[in-house]
C-alpha cells in the first residue's frame, strides 16, 4: 500500500461573528473520500484517515468557506475552526446569470468531464447549477457555479460533490483551465460492480500524473514503468502567432474566400515547435527538490519534461503530441511549467494552481477519469 498510516481529525467550528457552534456544517477533505457533518455542538471527527497533506474545506450556508492545508500522520489532528459571515457589496447582490445554453453546456461537459469511456458513463445531475458565458470576440467559454456541481460516475462508481472555482476554455490557443474543492463518495453496488469498480479504478491510476508523481517522490520510476526526457523547444518560425491565423482563418471564411482561409488553415496544421529529445533518461534527482514544509516537494526542471509510461500503449488516433520516429507509441505527456517550480504533496498531487501544462496523454485526463488524493490500488505493477 501507498500508505501505511492512518491518522483522525477533529476539532469544533464557531462563528466568528457570533460565537456560536455552527451546527451541520460540511467537513470534508479536498479531492479525498473522507467528509461529515459537524454536530450540534459544532464538533466533528474523522477517523482512518490515510497518511498525506490534504486541503481541509469547511462550508456553511451564509459563511465564507474555511480552507486549511493539513498533513496527516499517526499524532491526531485538532483544530479550532472560525468562520466569518459572507459580506456582500452591491456587485455582488446584482450578479446576473447567463441564460442556459445547450451548446455551451455541451462544450463545458466535453473539456469538464472529458470524452474518454468513463466520460461516457459520468453525467452531471443539476447542468442549471452552472453558470456558463462564451465571449465570442475571444473565443472562450468561462463557467462558474455558485452551489455544488453533482456528478454521478457509473464508471468509477462514484458520486462527486465539485465545488467549482472557475473553469476556462480558450478556443483560440485550445488550453481548458478549471479548478475547485470536491468531494468523492463511493456508490453503492453489486459484488460484480464492485469488481468492475476496482479494475477500472486501477486502470484509471496507472499511468496518471498521480502515479507518476508517487513514484518520482519514491524514486520508483524504474519499477513503475516510467521515463523522463528533457525536451527542448523553440518556436517555429514558418508559423505566425495563433491568435492572427485563427482571425485570418475567420475573417475569410466570413468572406466566403475559401482559397485564402485555407492558406491559413494549412499554416495552423503547422508544428508550434521545433523539438528536439535529449534521450539520456532524466533521473529524479534532477528534478526533485524538498522543501522546508514536510510532505512537499518542490518539481523544477529546464525546457520541458517528457514522460512516458511504458506500460500502456497510446490509443489516441488524434494525438499530436511529439514523438521521435523511433520510439515506441508508449503513452506520453510533456510538461510545461508556467512558474519557476510547482510542488507536490505525498498525494501526488500538483498544489500550485496553473503552475503546470499538460499535452499528451494527460491532457485527456478530466474529471470523468480523476481519482480521490487518498486512492491507493490494491495491486502493485
Amino acid at each position: 500500500m501507498l500508505f501505511a498510516q492512518a491518522g483522525t481529525i477533529s476539532g469544533k467550528v464557531t462563528s466568528a461573528d457570533l460565537g456560536t457552534p455552527l451546527a451541520k456544517a460540511s467537513v470534508f477533505l479536498s479531492n479525498a473520500t473522507f467528509g461529515t457533518s459537524t454536530a450540534n455542538d459544532g464538533t466533528f471527527t474523522m477517523q482512518n484517515v490515510k497518511s498525506g497533506q490534504y486541503e481541509l474545506v469547511v462550508t456553511y450556508v451564509g459563511y465564507d468557506s474555511y480552507h486549511q492545508t493539513i498533513l496527516v500522520g499517526a499524532t491526531p489532528i485538532n483544530l479550532k475552526i472560525e468562520m466569518h459571515l459572507k459580506s456582500y457589496d452591491l456587485q455582488e447582490v446584482n450578479i446576473v446569470r447567463h441564460p442556459f445554453s445547450k451548446e455551451n453546456f455541451a462544450k463545458f461537459i466535453k473539456y469538464f468531464l472529458g470524452t474518454s469511456d468513463n466520460a461516457k458513463k459520468c453525467r452531471i445531475l443539476n447542468p442549471t447549477a452552472i453558470d456558463l458565458y462564451y465571449h465570442t470576440f475571444e473565443k472562450k467559454l468561462v463557467g462558474t457555479a455558485d452551489e455544488y456541481i453533482m456528478i454521478e460516475n457509473k464508471s468509477l462508481g462514484y458520486r462527486i460533490k465539485y465545488l467549482l472555482g472557475g473553469f476556462e476554455l480558450d478556443e483560440i490557443n485550445q488550453i481548458v483551465s478549471y479548478g475547485g474543492q470536491y468531494q468523492f463518495e463511493d456508490l453503492k453496488g453489486t459484488k460484480k460492480q464492485l469488481e468492475i469498480w476496482r479494475k477500472k479504478r486501477e486502470d484509471a491510476y496507472y499511468g496518471s500524473s498521480m502515479h507518476f508523481f508517487r513514484a518520482l517522490e519514491r524514486n520508483e520510476l524504474d519499477s513503475a514503468g516510467f521515463k523522463m526526457y528533457r525536451l527542448i523547444r523553440t518556436p517555429n518560425p514558418e508559423r505566425p502567432p495563433q491568435i492572427v491565423i485563427v482571425q485570418n482563418i475567420d475573417k475569410f471564411m466570413a468572406k466566403g474566400m475559401i482559397d485564402s482561409a485555407n492558406h491559413w488553415k494549412e499554416l495552423y496544421n503547422l508544428n508550434k515547435f521545433r523539438e528536439t529529445m535529449i534521450r539520456t533518461p532524466t533521473r529524479p534527482y534532477e528534478v526533485l527538490r524538498t522543501t522546508d514544509e514536510a510532505g512537499v516537494f518542490a518539481v523544477t526542471f529546464p525546457d520541458c519534461l517528457y514522460v512516458v509510461y511504458t506500460k500502456k500503449r497510446d490509443e489516441d488516433s488524434n494525438s499530436y503530441v511529439y514523438r521521435p520516429l523511433d520510439m515506441a507509441n508508449y503513452m506520453s505527456t510533456i510538461i510545461t511549467l508556467y512558474k519557476p517550480y510547482t510542488l507536490i504533496d505525498l498525494n501526488g498531487i500538483v498544489m500550485l494552481g496553473k503552475s503546470t501544462l499538460y499535452e499528451g496523454a494527460w491532457s485527456n485526463d478530466k474529471v470523468a477519469d480523476q481519482l480521490p488524493v487518498d486512492y491507493a490500488p490494491a495491486d502493485k505493477h
